[in-house]
This record gives C-alpha cells, sequence and structure tokens, in this order.
C-alpha cells in the first residue's frame, strides 16, 4: 500500500462540514417523511392511519404542500449539521490520532471503531438540541397546530418554558444512538474503502462510484445500529412534558406494550432510503473536499 496521508484533524473538520451539507441536501426530503411516519397519532377506532406508509406519505406531502414541503425545517438542520459534521468528522481524526505512536501507522478496525465512538461523542453536544428542535418543527408542520414560527423561535420557547433542560431533552438517548453508531459508519466506510482499492493502488485514487458506495453502505449501517434509539429518540423529544418521568425506559415500555418489539424499527424504510443517497453525498463531499485542502495546504 502506498504512504497513506498524515491524518489533520483541522482538514477533516472542513471537508466533514462540506459533507455535511451535501448530505442535508440529498437527504432532507426522506428525513421529513422518516419523523412523520415515526410520530403520527394513533389512529381512532374505526379510523386508519394517517400515513399507510413511505410512498403513501411521500404522495399526501407532495399532494398537500408541494416540493417545498419535503424541505420543511431544512434551516436548522443546515445550521446545525455543517458544525456537527464538521465536528463529526474532526472527531475521527482526533481519535485516529491519538491512536498512531508515528504518523505513518495503519489502524485495526477495533482501533477504527473506538475513533469513531468518541466521534459520537463530539457530535452530541451539538446534535441533541438541533434534533429536538428538528423533530419539533417537522411534526407542527404534519399535525397543522403551528406553535413555533422558526428555529429560532422554537429555541426561545423551549428556554421560557423550561431552561437549557428543555433544549437538552433527549441528550442521553442521542448519545446511545450516535456513540455506537459513528463507530459503525466509520469502520464500515474504511472496511469498504480498503475492500474496492485495487491491489497497489491508494485509496485517494477510488473511483467517484467507490466512494459513493462505500459512503452510501457506512450509512446504512450506521442505521442499522441507530434506529431503536432513533425512534425512541423521537418519541420522547416530541412528547409533552411530564409524559415520560423516567426517561427513555418509559418511552421503550410503552411502544412494546403497544405496539410490539417491530415499533422499534418504525420508519425503516424510509430510513435506509434515505441513508444510501444522504450519506453517499456526504462521503463524497468529504472526499472532494480532503482533495481539495491537499491541494491548497499540503503540510496543514
Amino acid at each position: 500500500m502506498s504512504k497513506q496521508q498524515q491524518i489533520s484533524p483541522m482538514k477533516n473538520f472542513f471537508a466533514g462540514g462540506f459533507g455535511g451539507v451535501c448530505l442535508v441536501f440529498a437527504g432532507h426530503p426522506l428525513d421529513t417523511i422518516k419523523v412523520r411516519l415515526q410520530t403520527q397519532p394513533k389512529p381512532k377506532p374505526g379510523e386508519s392511519l394517517l400515513y399507510a406508509g413511505t410512498i403513501d406519505c411521500l404522495k399526501k406531502t407532495f399532494a398537500k404542500e408541494g416540493l417545498k414541503g419535503f424541505y420543511k425545517g431544512m434551516a436548522a438542520p443546515i445550521i446545525g449539521v455543517t458544525p456537527m459534521f464538521a465536528v463529526c468528522f474532526f472527531g475521527f481524526g482526533m481519535g485516529k490520532k491519538l491512536q498512531q505512536k508515528t504518523p505513518d501507522d495503519i489502524l485495526t478496525y477495533p482501533q477504527l471503531f473506538a475513533a469513531g465512538m468518541l466521534s459520537g461523542v463530539f457530535t452530541t453536544a451539538i446534535m441533541a438540541p438541533g434534533e429536538r428542535i428538528k423533530c419539533l418543527l417537522q411534526i407542527q408542520a404534519s399535525t397543522g397546530e403551528v406553535k413555533y414560527a422558526g428555529p429560532m423561535d422554537c429555541v426561545k420557547q423551549l428556554y421560557r418554558e423550561f431552561g437549557i433542560r428543555g433544549i437538552y431533552k433527549g441528550t442521553a438517548l442521542t448519545l446511545m444512538r450516535d456513540v455506537p453508531a459513528s463507530g459503525m459508519y466509520f469502520t464500515s466506510y474504511e472496511w469498504l474503502k480498503n475492500v474496492l482499492t485495487p491491489a497497489g493502488k491508494s485509496h485517494n485514487e477510488l473511483s467517484v462510484p467507490s466512494v459513493l458506495f462505500a459512503g452510501g453502505m457506512a450509512g446504512i449501517f450506521n442505521w442499522a445500529v441507530a434506529i431503536p434509539a432513533d425512534v425512541l429518540k423521537s418519541r420522547f423529544q416530541t412528547a409533552p412534558e411530564g409524559k415520560y418521568p423516567n426517561g427513555f425506559r418509559d418511552v421503550l415500555r410503552e411502544l412494546i406494550r403497544e405496539e410490539g418489539i417491530g415499533s422499534l424499527y418504525k420508519g425503516f424504510n424510509a430510513v435506509m432510503l434515505r441513508a444510501f443517497p444522504a450519506n453517499a453525498a456526504c462521503f463524497l463531499g468529504f472526499e472532494f473536499a480532503m482533495k481539495f485542502l491537499h491541494w491548497m495546504a499540503p503540510d496543514l
């Protein structure tokens, strides 16, 4: 294998931010659908569900709100996701660098997993409030009850009513979701890059389709681990104050009692449909930005 480029957490930071913007543009429409499916109200006796499934939700959203309906609440993730992915890739870069004895050390998969888990801890600080606001804005659009004018108004109201705790509601669940999932995310990406790199070639020479495939599959592996915690988190963060006094344990009990264990994989199709293109776009943006940064500042 040819000499690998030195790990630069700062370059990871900027390239990760660019990757995050690519991810939101590619993935937000299906994210809106995922949240609407996960949080739709239980039908009253004799009534059917608001959305029969992913395709039905797509059709109804488009019919009622047009193309704009899919990009509802996108300002919050763009503002939140850009620094979050910057911090996420920075955390991964730091995690890798901390485990290297020399700059040319090749890390093992368990070491890559540990570096990925560190990035999950880094991102939760930004992620938890951003996710809470995003979920609240997405469900108010589908329930038709408008309480918040936009992301900043949502922050102000939450802070006024519940203080900083209101904004950070669901942090433990965000950690439970993101720490193992981030480990999976980066490890599967690096593994697929190794598998797809022809013998004697370097990772930097991977073709665009290979990067897209590795990035898309990493997204799928990430969500396969993350979905159960994500369903609990969406429920918990959008629930009225005081509904679940014991936190996620109450949410888990209620979900399994009312809807069975399968409900932990609610929104699975929407998540997987979104995970591939969104993360393919993210890693392609990241790799493109990394090449640009290595060219601009080879010594950073």
